[in-house]
C-alpha cells in the first residue's frame, strides 16, 4: 500500500505538472495579450494619451510577466552607468548610450520612442523562463528573515509559541510575512497554518492586483462586522480578519492600524471577513449536495432495473436515461430552472436571496445531481447485471436465497466497489465542471469563475484555477482506490502481482 500511494503520488505529481505547463503555454502563447485591456475600467481612464497608453500598456505586460520594461526614468538612470551625461531628452547622443547600455544588459532588448520623442525599452520574456518564475516562486515557504525591509532594520526575528491576546494560543512570527504562522478557530478545517503557501500568481483584470488563491479563498459580497479583540485588549465591532495579519512598515500605518494594533506594531495589514462564503465554498456546498443527489437517485433506479431486467421497468428507464444523455445539458438546466422558480417559487438567480438562504443552493444542486443520474444509473445497472451471472450468485441461489436477498446481500455490496471509486472525482466534477450552471444562476463559485476569467483573458485566474482542479481529479482519484480497499478489504493496491 504505501510503495502504490508513493509511486502514484509520483505520478500524479508529473500529471499535475504537464497538465499545468500545457494550460500556461497556451494561455501565454495563444491568447493575445492586448485582450486583458477590454475588461480593465482604469484603461481608458489612464490611457489618456498616446504616451500614457504606452507606459500603461508596457507596465500592465510586465506585471503578468510578458515583458521587462524600463520606462524612460529607468533607463536613464540604468544608463547612468555607461555615461552619466545621458538625459532623458531623446537625443541622439542619448539613443546611443541607451543601446550601448541595453547590449551589456543582456538579452533581446528593443529600444523604443514615445510618440513624445522620449526612450523606453522592453524585452519580450521567452515561455520556459516564465515557467521557470511561475514554478520557482510556486510554493512558499514562511520563515523569520522572510521581510527585508530598509525602513525597519531592527525588527526582531523569532518563531514561537505564545497565547496571543487575539487570536489565542498559536504560532507567531517576526520577520515573518504572516503574523500567526499556525492558528486555531471554528472554522473549517480548525487548525490553519500559513508557514507553506501557493503563489498563483496575481488576478488581472478582474479582481486586479489581488492574489489568485486569496480571490477563491476569501469571502464575497459586503463585509461583515464581529466582534474583534485586538493585540491591545480592545474588543470591539470590526470586519478585520484578526487571522490575516500580514507585514506593513511601521511608517505606513495610518491612525486606525495605530488604534487597533498599537504603535510600532509591523502586522498591520489585514484583509476582511465577508458576508458570504468563498467561491471555492460555495461551489463545495452545491458539488457535495448535488453528488449525494445524484447517488440517492441513481442507485436504487439502477439496481431496479438490473433487478427486473428486461422488464417493463428496465425498458422505460432505460428509454429515459437515454433520453436525459441525448438532451443538450443547458436544456435540462432551463427545464429545471423554470419549473423550479415557477412552481416552488425557488430563486432561479442566487443573488435574489444570496448564500444566507438555504433556498439558494436547491436549484444549482438540484440540476447537478440530475445530470449525474444518468451515468451512475448506467454503470450501476451494468456492473449488476455482469455480477448476476457470477458463480457466487449462482451458489446463493442453490442455497435457496430470494432474488431480493442476493441483491441486498451480495450484488450490492460488490457492485458499489466500483462506483465507490468514482465518488471523489464526482464531486471535483461537479465543483470544476458546473461552469454552465453557475453561469445559469450567476452562482458565485470556481466554476463560473473559469469562464469568467476566460472572458476577461485573466491568464493568471486560468492557470490557478487549472492547477487547483488538476490537484483534486489526482487527489480524487488516489482517495477513490482507497475507498474501494475499505469496502471490499480483498482489493489489495499494488503495482504488479499484487505485490
Amino acid at each position: 500500500m504505501k510503495k502504490y500511494i508513493f509511486n502514484r503520488i509520483l505520478r500524479s505529481l508529473v500529471s499535475i505538472f504537464l497538465v499545468t505547463t500545457l494550460t500556461y503555454a497556451i494561455v501565454f502563447t495563444l491568447v493575445p495579450r492586448k485582450l486583458i485591456f477590454k475588461q480593465d475600467p482604469n484603461y481608458t481612464k489612464i490611457a489618456v494619451t498616446p504616451d500614457k497608453k504606452a507606459d500603461y500598456e508596457n507596465t500592465v505586460y510586465e506585471r503578468m510577466g510578458y515583458i521587462e520594461y524600463l520606462n524612460t526614468k529607468e533607463l536613464v538612470q540604468a544608463s547612468e552607468k555607461i555615461d552619466d551625461t545621458v538625459t532623458d531628452e531623446g537625443k541622439s547622443s542619448d539613443k546611443k548610450i541607451y543601446q550601448e547600455y541595453l547590449k551589456s544588459a543582456g538579452g533581446k532588448w528593443e529600444l523604443e520612442q514615445f510618440e513624445s520623442g522620449k526612450y523606453y525599452a522592453t524585452r519580450n520574456i521567452p515561455i520556459y523562463e516564465r515557467l521557470w518564475k511561475f514554478y520557482s516562486n510556486l510554493i512558499v515557504i514562511d520563515h523569520p528573515w522572510k521581510i527585508k525591509d530598509s525602513e525597519n532594520p531592527d525588527l526582531e526575528r523569532y518563531v514561537k509559541f505564545e497565547n496571543d491576546p487575539a487570536v489565542g494560543p498559536a504560532l507567531v512570527g517576526s520577520g515573518t510575512k504572516h503574523k500567526y504562522l499556525i492558528y486555531f478557530n471554528g472554522k473549517f478545517p480548525f487548525i490553519h497554518q500559513n508557514i507553506i503557501t501557493f503563489n498563483l500568481g496575481t488576478s488581472y483584470p478582474t479582481f486586479a492586483n489581488i492574489p489568485v488563491l486569496q480571490v477563491i479563498t476569501q469571502g464575497q459580497g459586503k463585509t461583515l462586522a464581529q466582534e474583534t479583540t485586538f493585540p491591545t485588549g480592545v474588543t470591539k465591532s470590526s470586519s478585520i480578519n484578526i487571522y490575516s495579519r500580514t507585514y506593513k512598515t511601521p511608517s505606513k500605518a495610518d491612525s486606525r492600524d495605530i488604534a487597533n494594533f498599537g504603535e510600532g506594531d509591523a502586522y498591520t495589514a489585514t484583509q476582511s471577513n465577508y458576508a458570504e462564503p468563498s467561491m471555492i465554498a460555495n461551489s463545495l456546498k452545491a458539488g457535495v449536495i448535488g453528488v449525494l443527489l445524484a447517488y440517492i437517485f441513481g442507485l436504487p433506479i439502477g439496481l431496479l432495473m438490473a433487478r427486473y431486467k428486461d422488464g417493463l421497468f428496465d425498458r422505460f428507464s432505460t428509454a429515459t436515461v437515454t433520453f436525459m444523455l441525448a438532451m443538450p445539458s443547458i436544456a435540462t438546466i432551463y427545464v429545471i430552472r423554470f419549473v423550479g422558480s415557477k412552481l416552488f417559487a425557488l430563486p432561479d438567480t442566487f443573488p435574489l436571496l444570496g448564500a444566507g438562504d438555504a433556498r439558494s443552493y436547491v436549484l444549482p444542486a438540484f440540476i447537478l445531481g440530475v445530470l449525474n443520474t444518468p451515468g451512475i444509473v448506467v454503470w450501476f445497472r451494468r456492473y449488476l447485471v455482469d455480477l448476476q451471472g457470477s458463480d457466487f450468485v449462482r451458489f446463493a441461489r442453490a442455497k435457496g436465497l430470494s432474488e431480493t436477498e442476493i441483491s441486498r446481500r451480495h450484488l450490492f455490496k460488490h457492485a458499489m466497489v466500483p462506483i465507490v471509486n468514482g465518488i471523489p472525482g464526482a464531486i471535483v466534477g461537479t465543483i470544476a465542471g458546473a461552469t454552465l450552471t453557475e453561469k445559469i444562476f450567476a452562482f458565485p463559485g470556481m466554476g463560473k469563475m473559469l469562464i469568467d476569467a476566460i472572458a476577461a483573458a485573466n491568464n493568471a485566474m486560468v492557470i490557478g484555477l487549472v492547477f487547483i482542479f488538476a490537484i483534486l481529479a489526482i487527489f480524487a482519484l488516489l482517495v477513490g482506490d482507497i475507498l474501494m480497499t475499505v469496502l471490499d478489504p480483498r482489493i489489495k493496491l499494488a503495482n504488479k502481482g499484487g505485490k
